[in-house]
């Protein structure tokens, strides 16, 4: 049985009073981190300001050499957000619409789970890819990150045309069952909005 999730996103919905720190506009200027395009993956420069969005915001993966690799996801995301600068071939610097094309050659559903991603982060949760649980996305919860304590769900981006087959959907249900996460579908529709449906299971 489904239910539409609480804190599904519409945009008449009122902000919270008490966002988490790195949501409140801050009067000091913004640091640019420089990163380059490289294949499938975002690498930034060794510097303090890449390292504070890992430690405190856990975008990216910190590498051995002290370099930041993102997804193309965290790549756009902090990109539109103004906190990266992404260069490509020629050193030539990458715009937020030209970096969107390249993500979509790559992957074809790449916009509709940007727009989960983005609409995640935008709450305030901290959103991880979750290919090892069978899923797209994992969730921590507010004030949560990685490694402090397990995601709390995990999410399936779907744009609002598609349509998933009895056995796709009870698939996911097992998935989230047998890792003790909650199951959220982001629906996407055509305005970039995107609702949520938690899914239970129910003994009759």
């Amino acid at each position: 049985m489904a239910k539409k999730n609480p804190e599904k996103a519409d945009k008449k919905e009122e902000p919270r009073k008490e966002e988490p720190k790195e949501h409140k506009e801050s009067k000091e200027p913004k640091v640019v981190v420089n990163a380059v395009f490289t294949k499938e993956i975002i690498i930034t420069e060794i510097s303090d300001a890449a390292r504070e969005l890992y430690n405190q915001s856990r975008f990216g993966t910190l590498l051995e050499n002290g370099k930041v690799q993102m997804s193309l996801l965290e790549g756009l995301y902090l990109i539109e957000k103004g906190r990266l600068k992404v260069f490509g071939a020629g050193n030539k610097e990458i715009s937020s619409e030209d970096f969107m094309k390249k993500a979509r050659r790559l992957e074809s559903n790449f916009w509709v789970r940007y727009s989960v991603f983005k609409d995640i982060r935008n709450r305030g949760y901290i959103i991880k890819t979750a290919l090892k649980f069978g899923a797209d996305f994992r969730i921590y919860d507010r004030g949560v990150k990685p490694g402090e304590d397990h995601a709390k769900w995990v999410v399936y981006p779907v744009h609002e045309t598609s349509a998933l087959t009895w056995y796709e959907f009870a698939a996911k249900n097992r998935v989230a069952h047998s890792t003790k996460k909650r199951l959220l579908i982001g629906i996407v529709d055509d305005e970039d909005s995107v609702t949520y449906y938690e899914i239970k299971w129910v003994r009759p």
